[in-house]
């Protein structure tokens, strides 16, 4: 009776911390068991998810054993033979839901990416990460290992548990990327692949007139106007150029930048001065989520705009606005002060996309204080790129 006693606690034991690891890395059991499993909410939004690989760069990208050839495995697998000893990489960036030894592939890596896709890395000798961790595009995730006597690696691509065809997104020799947009469409417990022979459907690439019916088009950052398109993309692309006059406005006109962003003291935003008690202009079309004395900041001002961007903007002498109230972009909502921890008036000026600050430089060029002309790669991660023109 104790040795069953025993067992049973050992077995209950496991049983939580198997359920305790799990909650930890962010996964269910399951996912950590399964190769194919379903990804949880991935078409909770919409029935359509695009991924728009256009816009990825070099960085963005990595074939899973560069220097190996590949060779196309019933429509679904790739199997890249190479060198003893050489790094399977991570194809895109994301975090590793799987990483166990298996009786059919042996040691397995899956990957989740942050554009919806998973991929799988089977046949290692040796797997160098752990479940929950966060990879890069090109960051070794194992040694390669064999299979009849050749180092090789089985790869595939899935989406929601389903294996997909790897030559439709990579060309199987050169290794590149396709650089199209594909949209995937749930149909039950299928989906299927839209080709697109240009930018993603998530695009606000924004032209000058509407070809319909020849009216310009009106493009803001008013979070009750525009829609979300990150419901049916996991990237969009963003014409700063597009932003009509009366949508924006430079925050402070007349000044010059005392402070850049960055730096050795990692300055969150940009420091612009005029005079004291000169006026402070919203940014943006947007809503006012934050009006009052924050910290080293002094009288701080927050205004939430569209597609997960807000304007921040500290040290004022007096705050005019109050939160909940909608501003127009050219608003006067504050007055130049050095309250907070400031030592000459000035406008501390922050822009964030998804919660992380981004260099206000990537919107405004702050020398002829108007939009910069530049195309954004807005990322549903938090990621933000910028394509010259």
């Amino acid at each position: 009776m104790k040795l069953k006693h025993l067992f049973i606690g050992l077995l209950t034991f496991g049983n939580s911390f198997l359920v305790c690891y799990a909650q930890q890395s962010g996964f269910s059991v399951a996912e950590q068991e399964q190769i194919s499993i379903p990804t949880p909410h991935l078409f909770s939004h919409s029935n359509v998810l695009t991924i728009d690989f256009s816009t990825y760069s070099n960085q963005d990208y990595s074939f899973p054993l560069p220097i190996g050839k590949a060779t196309l495995q019933n429509n679904q697998a790739l199997e890249i033979t190479t060198r003893k000893g050489d790094a399977v990489r991570a194809m895109f960036a994301g975090v590793v839901r799987l990483a166990r030894k298996t009786s059919k592939y042996g040691n397995v890596i899956v990957v989740r990416h942050d554009n919806g896709l998973e991929t799988v890395y089977a046949y290692n000798l040796q797997n160098v990460v752990k479940v929950g961790q966060r990879v890069k595009a090109g960051q070794t995730l194992a040694i390669v290992g064999g299979k009849d006597n050749r180092f090789v690696c089985l790869f595939a691509i899935m989406i929601n548990g389903g294996w997909l065809n790897p030559s439709i997104f990579v060309e199987v020799n050169s290794h590149k990327l396709s650089k199209r947009a594909f949209s995937f469409k749930r149909f039950g417990n299928h989906v299927d692949i839209i080709p697109s022979s240009s930018s993603s459907n998530g695009s606000l690439l924004q032209e000058s007139s509407d070809k319909k019916n020849n009216s310009p088009v009106k493009l803001t950052l008013d979070p009750e106007e525009a829609s979300d398109p990150f419901l049916n993309s996991m990237t969009f692309k963003l014409d700063l150029e597009g932003i009509q006059k009366e949508h924006w406005a430079y925050p402070l006109p007349g000044s010059h930048v005392i402070s850049s962003y960055g730096g050795k003291r990692n300055h969150s935003g940009v420091d612009i001065k005029t005079k004291p008690n000169d006026n402070i202009l919203a940014a943006f079309d947007g809503l006012v989520i934050k009006s009052s004395p924050f910290s080293g900041y002094g009288n701080c001002i927050v205004i939430k705009h569209a597609y997960g961007f807000e304007t921040l903007y500290s040290h004022q002498s007096k705050n005019l606005v109050k939160v909940g109230q909608k501003v127009k972009a050219g608003q006067v909502i504050g007055l130049t002060g050095r309250t907070g921890r400031a030592t000459t008036e000035h406008l501390h000026f922050e822009v964030h996309f998804k919660g992380r600050t981004i260099n206000p430089a990537t919107i405004f060029n702050h020398v002829a204080r108007r939009l910069q002309a530049f195309t954004l790669i807005l990322s549903k991660s938090g990621n933000v790129k910028t394509l010259k023109k």
